[in-house]
């Protein structure tokens, strides 16, 4: 049986610095951005196929990669980010200074303590799962990369290793940052987090 590869990459730095994006705010890479994405592939092409969230910090740098090396770009709605709800648009010294006591109980508890209109996390992890459940059924014994956000990054780590909902946010991803998931007819094996194409 040939093993499923998939590399999952979350978007460079965005334009606004850091701040709660969630699927409403959608600021395009700086340089910055564009640089750590690049630094992270190099000159790796071997990707099969490439899927990525339709939102423009990942989606541009999908369809760049998709032309410089002909690899079909496919568009997954349900790649996009976890919706943070009011929280979206402000900083993280916002939400640290100005809301303080929900920002130490999301912490806390992110499954029951969400920003007022956020996507419940339950939901989110669901619609991930089965964006990526299906990605595995379609591209079975191919090597794929997904561009996507931190959020749906945790969400599939944390369904690999079993690991709960309440410590999703204890997953560290970084800007540019490749993580590998190999799937054989034993199941999934995550390889390594937040590493570089340059370095494998």
């Amino acid at each position: 049986m040939t093993d499923t590869i998939i590399d999952l990459i979350r978007h460079g730095e965005p334009v606004g610095g850091r701040r709660y994006r969630g699927h409403t705010i959608d600021d395009p890479l700086t340089e910055k951005g564009w640089s750590q994405m690049w630094d992270a592939v190099g000159e790796y092409q071997t990707w099969q196929q490439i899927i990525t969230s339709p939102l423009e910090r990942c989606q541009a740098f999908a369809v760049t990669v998709g032309e410089k090396y002909q690899i079909n770009v496919n568009i997954e709605d349900r790649f996009k980010e976890v919706g943070f709800g009011t929280w979206e648009g402000l900083s993280h010294d916002d939400i640290k200074i100005g809301k303080s006591q929900e920002y130490q109980s999301f912490l806390k508890d992110p499954v029951n303590y969400r920003p007022q209109g956020a996507e419940a996390l339950d939901r989110f992890m669901l619609r991930v799962s089965a964006a990526y459940n299906e990605t595995l059924a379609r591209f079975h014994g191919k090597h794929c990369l997904i561009v996507t956000h931190a959020g749906v990054i945790r969400a599939v780590v944390a369904s690999i290793v079993y690991a709960a909902p309440i410590g999703l946010y204890r997953i560290k991803i970084s800007n540019g940052g490749i993580t590998r998931i190999r799937h054989s007819e034993t199941g999934g094996i995550l390889e390594f987090l937040n590493g570089k194409m340059t370095e494998r």
